[in-house]
C-alpha cells in the first residue's frame, strides 16, 4: 500500500474517532424535548442503521433505502432527512472506506483529488441545502430518489456501462474525474447517493468497476463528515435518529465485508427500486401540495428538527 493510501487510511481513522467524539458531545449536550433531546436511539433506528449499512457494503447505496424507511415509517421530517442521512451514516461510511482503501488498488493520486474535489462540493452543498425550505428539499429529494430508482433498474437491466481494466486515468479523463466528483459531493448534502453516480462515471471513463470502491466509500466517508459539520451547526436534523444509523450501521459494515460472500443483489435492487418510486412521488406529491411561500426558518421549528 502507498504512502498516499496509507495517509488516507489513517486520516479517516483519526477523523472517524474524532467525528463519532463530536457526535456523542451533541448528544450529551441535547435537551429534553422529545426527538430535539437526549433520547436513546431506539431498537428499530439502530437496526435501520445495520440493515441499510449492510447492502451499502455491498454497494446498493444506503441514502436511497434509509429515506425510503424514514418516509414510510414516518421517522423524520422530510426537512431533517438530509441531514440525518448525512450524519448518521458518516462513521459506517468511515469503517467502509478504511477497508476498502487498504483492499482495493487504485491509482493513490486520483483516490486523493478525487476524495478532496467531494469534500469541497459537500461543504458548499451542505451551506445551501440548510438553507432550503421544507417545500424544496421535498421537490430535490423527489428528484434524486427517481433517479435512483432509474439506476437501479439501469443496474439490473445491463444498461450501465461494464468499466474497463484501468487502476487509475490521466488528461482530461483524470479532470473529469475531479470534475464529476466535485458535483456527486455537493449533491450527496441533499440525499443523492454517490456509488452510482460515481460508479457509472468511472466506468464510462474506461475504469475497472472494482477499482471505483475505495473512491466511492472514501469520499462518501470524508464529505458526510464535512457536510455534518453544517447540518450540526444548523441544528437540520433528528440527532437520536442519526445516532441509531451510526450505533447499527458499524456492524452493518463490519458483517457485510468480512462475512457475507454472496446474496441475491438482483433482487434486492428490485425492491429498493420500487419501494424509492414510491417515496419519490410521495416526496413530490407533499411538495405540490404544499404553499410555495414556507420559509426555512419556519421548517427549522418543525417538531423533531432541532436535535442537537
Amino acid at each position: 500500500m502507498s504512502a498516499i493510501r496509507y495517509l488516507l487510511v489513517g486520516s479517516l481513522v483519526a477523523t472517524g474517532v474524532w467525528f463519532s467524539y463530536l457526535l456523542w458531545r451533541q448528544w450529551r449536550g441535547a435537551g429534553e424535548d422529545g426527538d430535539s433531546g437526549r433520547r436513546t436511539p431506539t431498537v428499530l433506528e439502530c437496526i435501520v442503521g445495520f440493515v441499510t449499512n449492510f447492502f451499502d457494503t455491498l454497494g446498493i447505496g444506503s441514502f436511497a433505502p434509509t429515506t425510503a424507511i424514514f418516509r414510510l415509517a414516518r421517522m423524520v421530517p422530510d426537512e431533517a432527512i438530509p441531514g440525518t442521512l448525512n450524519v448518521g451514516h458518516a462513521v459506517p461510511s468511515i469503517a467502509e472506506g478504511v477497508i476498502f482503501i487498504a483492499a482495493v488498488s487504485v491509482d493513490p493520486v486520483l483516490l486523493a483529488v478525487t476524495l478532496a474535489a467531494s469534500c469541497a462540493g459537500a461543504w458548499l452543498g451542505a451551506g445551501v441545502v440548510v438553507r432550503l425550505s421544507r417545500r424544496l428539499i421535498q421537490i430535490g429529494m423527489g428528484v434524486a430518489l427517481a433517479g435512483a430508482a432509474v439506476l437501479f433498474a439501469a443496474v439490473n437491466l445491463g444498461l450501465l456501462p461494464g468499466g474497463g481494466d484501468a487502476l487509475g486515468l490521466s488528461g482530461w479523463k483524470f479532470g473529469a474525474a475531479a470534475a464529476a466528483s466535485f458535483v456527486f459531493g455537493a449533491l450527496m448534502t441533499i440525499g443523492v447517493g454517490n456509488y452510482a453516480p460515481v460508479l457509472i462515471t468511472l466506468s464510462l471513463l474506461g475504469m475497472n468497476p472494482i477499482a471505483a470502491f475505495p473512491i466511492m466509500t472514501g469520499s462518501s466517508a470524508l464529505l458526510m463528515q464535512v457536510a455534518s459539520l453544517r447540518f450540526l451547526r444548523a441544528k437540520r436534523l433528528c440527532l437520536p435518529v442519526a445516532l441509531g444509523l451510526t450505533l447499527g450501521g458499524i456492524p452493518g459494515v463490519i458483517v457485510a465485508a468480512y462475512v457475507v460472500r454472496s446474496l441475491p443483489l438482483a433482487a434486492l435492487r428490485w425492491l429498493v427500486c420500487v419501494a424509492v418510486t414510491y417515496v419519490a412521488a410521495s416526496m413530490l406529491r407533499s411538495a405540490a401540495t404544499q404553499h410555495p411561500g414556507i420559509s426555512s426558518r419556519s421548517d427549522r421549528k418543525s417538531p423533531g428538527v432541532r436535535a442537537a
